[in-house]
């Protein structure tokens, strides 16, 4: 029988919880940031608390974080101030949570960069749903493996090893690595469409609002590139109220 003192207890193996992601709440309403931390701490998540864009700053210095809950209202600079010196110098995704409800406030905030907004009051469970969602969609998109060097439609060549596109003529077309990465999320789904949310997050790594122009002209330009009439698509069909689907059958090779 294994004996120990009360100074040589015997080793456990012990497994710490895996935290969710480090989230940074910036508001200057102290006694908000210690009911929004606890919440998400019992959900998993670290978090930490700045009262300024001054303690932000320092506070984002000091550590990798994987979200910031902004408040507008703030001491000093504003929170649309600070979301644009953010941006500046990172991806970081921004929930903006703040008493101003108007439209023109949200609109603003989402087209200076923010992934979402929330409006106070707000619900604890809304919250975290919010910040599930946000930072499900900012995780950088990674082309699923496969065994296949090359995937062919209607003609054209896709190649998978050095990211080039060619014309069923054989000649190369420049493309950007983001439109490389539509055109694969397209061609690995042909009987699927693939939303405007999810054509974002392949090529910015960010959420899809109303108000967001971008996937559809990102699906206009490679549309010029691969269409012989980009006004009358055949290969890029519209889908009504979901998004976009290749229409051609898509063969892998070696």
């Amino acid at each position: 029988m294994l004996q120990c003192t009360n100074n040589q207890l015997p080793r456990q193996n012990i497994k710490e919880p895996v935290s969710k992601g480090n989230i940074l709440i910036v508001d200057d309403d102290e006694r908000l940031c210690r009911l929004v931390s606890r919440h998400l701490e019992h959900s998993g998540y670290d978090t930490s608390r700045a009262y300024n864009g001054e303690d932000m700053h320092h506070q984002l210095q000091q550590a990798p974080y994987s979200l910031v809950i902004l408040d507008i209202m703030l001491p000093g600079e504003d929170g649309v101030t600070l979301a644009r010196k953010i941006r500046d110098y990172s991806d970081i995704p921004i929930i903006f949570l703040s008493a101003k409800a108007d439209i023109a406030d949200k609109v603003k905030g989402l087209e200076i960069g923010a992934d979402d907004y929330i409006t106070k009051p707000f619900e604890q469970a809304e919250l975290l749903a919010r910040i599930q969602s946000v930072l499900r969609r900012s995780r950088p998109y990674t082309p699923r493996q496969r065994t296949k060097a090359r995937a062919r439609f209607a003609g054209w060549q896709l190649n998978l090893v050095d990211q080039t596109l060619a014309t069923p003529e054989g000649q190369q077309v420049d493309i950007t690595s983001s439109e490389y990465n539509l055109l694969l999320a397209l061609v690995s789904n042909p009987d699927a469409a693939i939303t405007r949310d999810e054509i974002l997050n392949v090529i910015s790594g960010r959420e899809w609002s109303p108000m967001d122009r971008s996937a559809d002209m990102a699906i206009s330009k490679l549309r010029k590139k691969i269409e012989s009439n980009s006004r009358k698509p055949v290969l890029i069909r519209t889908i009504r109220n979901k998004g976009y689907q290749l229409i051609a059958a898509v063969e892998f090779e070696d």
